[in-house]
Formats: structure tokens, C-alpha cells, sequence
């Protein structure tokens, strides 16, 4: 049973888009469907895969030997993966069923647009489940590019101008972060000649160069998971992408990068060495440099979808930083990496319910606006840690901290909550001003009441380890509950300081612009290098025309002369018969 729905969660999807690209070529355009049922049922095997139990497939023929396992962290992965892609996807048929509408009314650049996406998203997702399951570096690798690769679709969706530059600016970080990643996976496993990532993680502990080979993975799912310096596609990309599209980029495939750290890297291991140690410490700074940096950036954004993204970033820092954990102080990890899980459960399917939310305040429904607004708030409370499973992963990530004595690491977490609610609040308030009225359709603001349920709830439904997860005592709730009105505070005093400014903005991007004017500045020398050439050959090809003219001149007229030579050609022939007749008799006397 667990090996045909592992099979059915690899190849559904691919059927799927089989399906999607079959059904292009046999049906008319004007009646095509591009969100059918079977297109809404690409991710049920891997959501059925995932509640099945553990298990662990080896399979020799798959290309380098597949090692293929759900465990105690793959599986809760899966699962919330799973769930927040099925839940985008019916977000998405009532997201697109305007545009899909047009495409069936004879405009051939929705039909174009819905295709690509229609077929491309599944190939995504089968991605984003193949990393998850895999635990050799083949498959784990292919799962991750095809991921990488094929989401470009979800960004450059609208195909606007700002949409290429989200889509341009995702796709060089992406090739970036793929040639990062394919260097740190072949050195790591030629050091150790391993296949797998347990033998990576083991290589790493061990090797000389261990610490670099870690830096190059990190900095590869760095970008992913919008490390600091490497996220500038996040912000860049969110606003213009469809918002399911946004919801699995900044809910589900941002994580990968995330699980991508924690199957390389030798975590909680009691052999770490001092340059590891040291690596994780910079980790570790670059995390809550991320918390901080991108709150305090985020909130002078205009778009909702920017805000979110920077508040993904923020939150995707403080990951970082308990990550880094396993390596600064590895006796803490084995106690905080269920905390962290949910803490990344909990991020998805709140950030995935916040940006469908952004469609729903651009369609809003027939409702009255308290209780649209309340819903629309639930998803941002809770990730702030003020209710729900929000308060519960904080305290999953709190206490094991508290218990090894890193106190000062829980204070600079609670501050960046601080940033989280903060950008939460401006997230919604930039809503309210941009609220259109339209009405949603059914499916666009069901699945996103289930997926603010999904959030509130996550504890109840994610296959943990039993007794991993605790309820956070009442007297601790303060301590968790805090960061929330202080960051609402925090927006509304900021708020009300930048009135004047008149809605003046930072861009969205920010280190983006400052990479794109260096890259420019280092163009130029090559570029003028370049017109020199272009004027060098310019130059060389009027020469030679010159040349050529000048010796085709000489060869005409050397040729005009052949006529005159055929034409005396007999009388010339006897005056020379005459000369060496005469030569003849001039030498006979002699």
C-alpha cells in the first residue's frame, strides 16, 4: 500500500500534466478547462502518502540508486506541504476563473498564460514532494531543480513588465543558487564518496574543508529560503505573482531550502568542529540580521504582497537562526527540532491564508466587512504568536531554549516577533486602502477559510512525534502574547511619523538595485571594449572594401584589354614570326 501511494504521488502529477498538454491538442481553445478535477488532484496521493505511516524504499535502477524515506521530519514536511499546494490550487480555479473566462472568449494570451501555468504547476509540485521524500543526493537534487526551475512560470504568470523583472530577478538567484548547491553536493560527496545526504551530513562533520562545503550548501538553499543578501527575488517577485502562486512560493517552496539545510548539515551532532561552530555563528548573526533587517524594511512598503514578503524573509531569519542552533549548541537540537517543524508548518499555512487574503480584498465578498476583516487578521495574529498554533510553535521553539539557558537568544526572537506583527498590521492595513468590492467566487475564499483553519489548528493535524509538542503554560502566555500589540503599537506609530512622506516608499527589492547598478558599473569598461571592436571592424570591413574596390579596378582593366589582344592577334603572331625569323639569320651569320 505506502509503495503504490508512493508511486501515485510521483506519478500523478505527471499525468496530470500529461493530461494538461494532451488536452491542449485535442480540444478547441474556446473550450478548454485548465483547472479540471484531475488538475485539482495532482497533490491528493502525496497528502494521502504522508498520513500513511513510515517507511523507507531503496530502489537500484533509479538513476544513481534511489534512497527514497518518510520519517519523523519528512513526513509532518509532506504534509503540510501537501496540504497548503492542494489548497492553493482550488484557490487558484477561483483566482483564475476571470482570466479563464477570457481564454474560452478567444483571447489567445490568457489561453497562453493558463496553459504554461496549468501545466508547469504540477511539475512543480512533483518537484517540491521528490525533495521531500529523498534521501539520496540524485534525487534530491533533480527534485530540487525541477522545483527551481519550473515555478518560473508561477512568477512571470501576468507577463507585465514588472512581472519579467520578478521573474528575471527569481531566475538568476535561481541559477545562482543551483550552481552553489550542485558545487557543495560534489564536493562533499567525492570527499566522502557518498550517494546520500547522510553521508554528506557525515562527510561534512569529518572533512578538512567541511565548513566550506557547508557555506556553499547554505548559500545554495539560501536563496530558497531568502537568506539575507540573496532574497531580493522574494520582494520582487510576491507582488506580481497570482497570489495562490504566492502562497506555495513563500509557504511551501521557500521551505525547501530549509529542509535542504537540515538534511546537510550535521546538526546536533556532539563532534562539531571548531570551524563548523564558527560557520554556525555566522549563520546564526545572518539569521537575525534577516528577523530585523527585512521588518525594518518591509514596513515602509506600499503593496501588501511586498510587506508579506518581507515578512517571510523575517520570519525564514529567525528559522535560520535556530538552525544555526544545531551547530553552535548541538545538545539543544534534538529538543528543538520538532518546535522548529511546526514553527515551519505553522508559517506556511498562515503566510499561504495571508496571500490568498490579498485576493479576497481585491474581490471582496457579499460579507459584512468586520467579519472579512477579523478573517483576514486571524492568519497575521497567530503567526505574530498572539493565538492559536502561532503561540504554540513559539513556545515549541522557546522552551528548548530556555531549558539549555540561551535566554538571550529567546529575548532578540521575541523583539523580531515584534517585526512580524508589525508587518502583519501594515500588510493589512496597505489591504483596506487597495479593497476593491466584485464579489470572490466560492472556491477562491473557501479554500482560503481553510486554509486560516489549517493555521489556527496546525498542532491537531501535524503527524509529529507524539509528546514533541506541548501546550505553553499559562504563566509563559504573556511572554509570548507580548510581541503582538507592541508591534501593532509599532506600526501605528511609524505610521503616523511617515504621514508626511506622502506615500513616499522604499523599493521593493532593496539590495537588488544596488546589485544591478554594480553589475551595470562593471559593464562598462566591457561594453566600451565592445564598441571599440564594433568600430575596429567597422573600420577593418571599409578597408577592405577600399582594397577590393581598388584591385577589382585593376583586374577590369586588365581584362579590357583581352578583347584588343584577340582582335590583333594574327597581325601580332607574324611580326613575331618575322623577329625570330630575322634572329635566325642574325645568328646563322655569325
Amino acid at each position: 500500500m505506502m509503495t503504490l501511494l508512493l508511486a501515485l504521488a510521483l506519478l500523478w502529477p505527471l499525468g496530470v500534466a500529461g493530461y494538461t498538454l494532451w488536452n491542449a491538442y485535442r480540444r478547441p481553445a474556446t473550450q478548454r478547462g485548465y483547472f479540471s478535477l484531475l488538475w485539482l488532484s495532482a497533490v491528493w496521493p502525496a497528502l494521502l502518502l504522508a498520513y500513511a505511516g513510515e517507511a523507507h524504499w531503496t530502489i537500484n535502477a533509479w538513476m544513481l540508486g534511489g534512497e527514497w524515506e518518510l520519517n519523523s521530519l519528512s513526513r509532518p514536511w509532506l504534509a503540510f506541504t501537501a496540504l497548503l499546494w492542494g489548497l492553493a490550487a482550488f484557490h487558484a480555479k477561483g483566482y483564475f476563473a476571470a482570466e479563464q473566462a477570457k481564454a474560452q472568449a478567444g483571447d489567445q494570451d490568457a489561453q497562453r498564460r493558463l496553459l504554461r501555468l496549468a501545466l508547469l504547476w504540477p511539475l512543480t509540485l512533483l518537484g517540491n514532494v521528490l525533495l521531500i521524500i529523498a534521501q539520496d543526493i540524485a534525487s534530491f537534487y533533480l527534485g530540487f531543480a525541477l522545483m527551481t526551475f519550473a515555478a518560473y512560470a508561477l512568477v512571470v504568470h501576468s507577463g507585465s513588465d514588472e512581472a519579467r523583472l520578478g521573474a528575471k530577478a527569481y531566475l538568476i538567484l535561481a541559477v545562482v543558487g543551483e550552481g552553489l548547491i550542485l558545487g557543495g553536493f560534489l564536493w562533499a560527496a567525492g570527499e566522502a564518496d557518498t550517494l546520500t545526504l547522510q553521508g554528506v551530513r557525515e562527510g561534512i562533520l569529518v572533512a578538512e574543508h567541511g565548513s566550506w562545503m557547508a557555506a556553499l550548501l547554505c548559500l545554495g538553499f539560501g536563496v530558497k529560503a531568502g537568506v539575507i543578501g540573496l532574497h531580493v527575488w522574494l520582494p520582487l517577485a510576491h507582488p506580481v505573482a497570482p497570489a495562490p502562486a504566492s502562497a506555495v512560493l513563500s509557504g511551501a517552496m521557500i521551505k525547501a531550502g530549509l529542509l535542504g539545510w537540515i538534511s546537510v548539515l550535521p546538526l546536533g551532532s556532539e563532534q562539531v568542529s571548531e570551524p563548523l561552530a564558527q560557520f554556525g555563528n555566522t549563520m546564526l548573526i545572518a539569521g537575525l540580521a534577516a528577523a530585523f533587517g527585512a521588518a525594518l524594511y518591509g514596513v515602509f512598503q506600499r503593496h501588501p504582497k511586498a510587506v508579506l514578503a518581507y515578512s517571510s524573509i523575517s520570519q525564514m531569519g529567525m528559522m535560520t537562526a535556530l538552525v544555526a542552533m544545531g551547530l553552535v549548541a548541538p545538545e539543544v537540537w534534538p529538543l528543538l527540532w520538532p518546535g522548529l517543524v511546526l514553527f515551519a508548518a505553522h508559517h506556511a499555512l498562515a503566510k499561504g491564508s495571508l496571500f490568498m487574503g490579498t485576493s479576497i480584498s481585491e474581490h471582496l465578498p457579499r460579507w459584512p466587512l468586520p467579519l472579512i476583516w477579523a478573517l483576514l487578521a486571524l492568519p497575521g495574529i497567530s503567526l505574530a504568536g498572539a493565538i492559536g498554533a502561532g503561540m504554540v510553535s513559539k513556545w515549541g521553539v522557546k522552551s528548548p531554549l530556555y531549558e539549555m539557558h540561551h535566554e538571550s537568544l529567546i529575548k532578540l526572537l521575541s523583539w523580531a516577533a515584534v517585526g512580524t506583527a508589525a508587518l502583519v498590521s501594515v500588510a493589512l492595513w496597505r489591504q483596506w486602502q487597495q479593497r476593491h468590492k466584485g464579489g470572490s467566487n466560492p472556491e477562491q475564499w473557501g479554500a482560503w477559510l481553510v486554509a486560516i483553519v489549517a493555521a489556527l489548528l496546525t498542532p491537531l493535524w501535524l503527524p509529529l512525534p507524539a509528546g514533541s509538542i506541548e501546550m505553553p503554560p499559562m504563566k509563559e502566555w504573556l511572554g509570548i502574547v507580548w510581541p503582538f500589540p507592541v508591534g501593532v503599537l509599532f506600526a501605528a506609530i511609524g505610521w503616523l511619523l511617515t504621514r508626511p512622506l506622502k506615500g513616499k516608499t522604499l523599493p521593493a527589492g532593496d539590495l537588488w538595485w544596488l546589485y544591478a547598478g554594480v553589475v551595470s558599473a562593471m559593464l562598462v569598461p566591457i561594453q566600451a571594449f565592445g564598441h571599440g571592436c564594433g568600430r575596429l571592424k567597422s573600420a577593418s570591413v571599409v578597408t577592405a572594401q577600399k582594397a577590393e574596390e581598388t584591385l577589382m579596378g585593376h583586374i577590369t582593366r586588365l581584362l579590357s584589354g583581352e578583347s584588343w589582344l584577340r582582335h590583333h592577334t594574327s597581325g601580332l603572331m607574324m611580326v613575331l614570326a618575322v623577329l625570330l625569323a630575322a634572329l635566325l639569320m642574325w645568328e646563322g651569320q655569325r
